[in-house]
């Protein structure tokens, strides 16, 4: 009896590798034909406004407050809003030239107790992504870099502290008396890899100098001491702000002593450098969210999220702001006046009624056919195998084979009943 209930285990086990086998080949085959195709995202965010009912201050609110991003497009995306809670007044393009929107509020003050609370929603369509192959020896040199790009991509603004001593010197000592620019962002990238710690930083970005000091930081901070290196040397280079879809997030947290509180679903921000390396034009450098990691440091631009992942839609340039100043403003500003800001952001992946009747067909034939293999194989070979066993039976019954003692009583009385 032992015997027969380890020949259908085996028969079973192998049964189940197969299933495993042919479901993984089946679920591979759905997301790398999912990879190939267009995507869109619903893209939405809530921010409410609130002077607490114990306030003694008024809220003035200023365009600041009613200004909406309304991301960018380019080869690789699409966005469109598709509605706000409250109508636009007007867009524009913001000093770093990205496009903007500006809400019509109900009212520009808010007294204590009072708060204003609006919605916007983004369509975002996400198309496959690729760079063009690049070598160090194929680089262009500083010389090549056009010099209109330098002037207005190298200076001393936003928060690339170019004429600080002691980061110059770094930059000087890195890049040495190179000139193949991809050469130069490669051993900025194997500095920043092998000296600086990713570290989240909460809601307050450092200055490229406090990263070096602390030699620590996170996405944007990394990348702006990059971006100041590179300056510096007279790469032009600016940063990038985006999100990213992540199906399992879910973040609820307060920062500034509870003056701001934020909500994720689905979503993330990130920031990455863009660097200008001839002949190839811009590329993105990425130090925190790169397929395979930075062994090879020109992965921070050949496997960077802007480029490996079709979740990832770009949001905002910065070219001259000085955001983390920005962020420090806003910061004493709330703290200073017992104002408070709730926001929260979600995004979701849309799929299409082609796309979502495809799959679902695709799935249930695939899973028809796991289902048949393995019935099958499953019944052959029990089948197989009890007819081997009659057949020892048979030879045992009939001294062919001498089974011994109780054995023998057993397969003959198995045999006699049959």
């Amino acid at each position: 009896m032992q015997r027969a209930i380890e020949a259908v285990k085996r028969v079973v086990t192998v049964t189940s590798i197969i299933i495993v086998l042919l479901s993984a080949t089946a679920f591979q085959s759905l997301v790398v034909g999912g990879e190939k195709q267009d995507v869109s995202f619903i893209i939405q965010s809530m921010v409410t406004l609130s002077n607490p009912s114990d306030g003694t201050r008024i809220w003035n609110l200023t365009a600041e407050e009613r200004t909406i991003n309304l991301f960018m497009n380019n080869t690789w995306q699409t966005v469109q809003l598709i509605n706000s809670s409250f109508p636009l007044e007007t867009t524009a393009v913001d000093e770093d030239e990205n496009p903007t929107g500006f809400l019509e509020f109900p009212q520009s003050e808010l007294k204590p107790g009072e708060n204003v609370s609006y919605a916007v929603a983004y369509r975002a369509f996400s198309n496959p992504r690729s760079l063009p192959n690049i070598a160090e020896d194929e680089s262009g040199t500083l010389a090549e870099i056009p010099d209109d790009l330098k002037a207005r991509y190298s200076g001393a603004e936003g928060p690339w502290l170019v004429n600080n001593q002691e980061l110059q010197l770094l930059a000087h000592s890195i890049a040495k008396n190179e000139t193949k620019v991809l050469t130069i962002v490669k051993s900025f990238i194997v500095w920043i890899r092998d000296k600086i710690t990713y570290k989240a930083q909460g809601l307050l970005p450092y200055y490229p100098n406090e990263t070096y000091a602390e030699r620590e930081g996170d996405c944007d901070d990394q990348a702006n001491l990059f971006i100041t290196l590179c300056r510096i040397c007279g790469i032009p280079s600016f940063l990038q702000i985006g999100c990213i879809y992540l199906p399992t997030k879910r973040t609820n947290e307060t920062f500034w002593e509870g003056h701001v509180t934020l909500v994720y679903e689905r979503i993330g921000w990130h920031g990455w450098a863009a660097v200008y390396v001839p002949p190839w034009g811009w590329l993105p450098v990425d130090f925190t969210y790169v397929i395979g990691g930075l062994d090879d440091p020109l992965n921070a631009i050949k496997q960077a999220a802007v480029v490996a992942f079709q979740e990832v839609i770009q949001y905002v340039n910065i070219t001259k702001t000085d955001y983390v100043a920005s962020y420090k403003e806003t910061k004493n500003f709330l703290q200073n006046n017992d104002f408070y800001i709730y926001e929260r952001n979600e995004m979701t992946r849309e799929v299409s009624q082609g796309e979502s009747g495809n799959e679902i067909l695709e799935m249930w034939l695939r899973w028809g056919l796991i289902a048949t293999i393995a019935v099958t194989f499953t019944v052959l070979g029990l089948f197989l195998y009890i007819r081997k066993l009659k057949r020892e039976v048979r030879r045992g019954c009939s001294h062919d084979q001498e089974p011994s003692g109780s054995q023998r009583e057993f397969y003959c009385k198995q045999v006699s009943l049959s």
